[in-house]
């Protein structure tokens, strides 16, 4: 018997060697100065998105209190709000952002059971 077995160092494409493409995310938290409140949902969006998103995403925080027109425009209507733009659907997370089970959720980073 004839026992062929592919050399050892067989060299994959390189298409296979990079990480799967990735959707970019665009972010804008809203928040009310920098409180606790705000400033614990700044830390906490801030490492989900280090954890998850790698380099796939752009975060705009932005204070109500600076910015009122996008906030009429954005219709936000409590603060801290996580608006999620890209990729669609277009969702919007109210709260401190501390669970964090539902921010990966929101942001479609986990399935649904």
């Amino acid at each position: 018997m004839n026992d062929e077995r592919p050399p050892a160092t067989t060299k994959l494409p390189k298409s296979w060697l990079q990480p799967p493409s990735r959707e970019h995310y665009v972010l804008r938290l809203y928040v009310t100065g920098m409180t606790q409140r705000s400033s614990a949902a700044i830390c906490t969006i801030k490492a989900i998105c280090e954890e998850n998103l790698q380099g796939h995403y752009d975060l705009e925080v932005i204070d109500i209190y600076q910015n009122p027109v996008l906030v009429r425009d954005e219709q936000i209507i409590a603060a801290p709000t996580l608006v999620k733009k890209l990729p669609l659907p277009l969702r919007k997370l109210i709260g401190n952002l501390s669970d964090r089970e539902r921010v990966l959720r929101g942001l479609d980073l986990r399935r649904t059971t």
